[in-house]
């Protein structure tokens, strides 16, 4: 079910962003952490193909990606891995404008896609 989300999701913003405006490709994301266990949020700039880490998670973005002149549009392609698991936490992409619609599912962090940089 939630691969048909995540496709559905997609196919709109592809079709959306068609029709609208060229998207252009950003040179890396603005992200923000939210650590449940303190309530503290903190905000992550990260460049494409960068690494970053949070708490016990390593974050890299592959592409990020937005509607010529909305960069808050984003939508970013991120890999996140914790350091006590085999498999990445949550590998996709992730949506500025739904970012419960294709989340991290984690116990202690929630990690999700503010906008795209411009420089």
């Amino acid at each position: 079910m939630k691969t048909v989300v995540q496709c559905a999701a997609l196919a709109c913003l592809l079709a959306g962003a068609a029709q609208a405006q060229e998207v252009l490709q950003g040179p890396g994301a603005m992200l923000r952490g939210l650590d449940k266990l303190s309530s503290v949020t903190s905000d992550l700039e990260v460049r494409t193909g960068e690494t970053v880490r949070y708490g016990h998670l390593r974050i890299t973005l592959s592409d990020c990606r937005y509607p010529e002149g909305t960069p808050a549009r984003a939508s970013a392609y991120v890999v996140i891995e914790d350091d006590n698991a085999e498999a990445p936490a949550f590998a996709g992409w992730m949506l500025a404008s739904a970012p419960a619609l294709n989340a991290l599912d984690h116990q202690r962090y929630d990690v999700w896609v503010l906008r795209c940089t411009t420089e």
